[in-house]
């Protein structure tokens, strides 16, 4: 008898997943976005090359995917 309440406590008990991942994506796409905001502000003909430019657009796409890929898998 106790040995199955024990049991099916045991089953009961979810274990969360850390939002972590998520908050350390978020954060960095949140920072990232300010510094460049100030950057714009300071220099209007930023990014000066298409090089940069390419590298900017890759740095962000690469921070807002993590930051969707960490929220989903913490979701699930």
């Amino acid at each position: 008898m106790i040995m199955s309440v024990i049991l099916a406590a045991a089953e009961a008990v979810e274990h969360e997943k850390s939002e972590l991942p998520f908050f350390l994506a978020g954060g960095l796409l949140a920072s990232f976005a300010v510094v460049i905001s100030i950057v714009g502000f300071k220099k209007p003909d930023f990014p000066a090359d298409p090089g940069t430019a390419r590298g900017v657009m890759a740095l962000s796409v690469t921070l807002v995917l993590a930051a969707m890929i960490s929220i989903v898998y913490v979701s699930t």
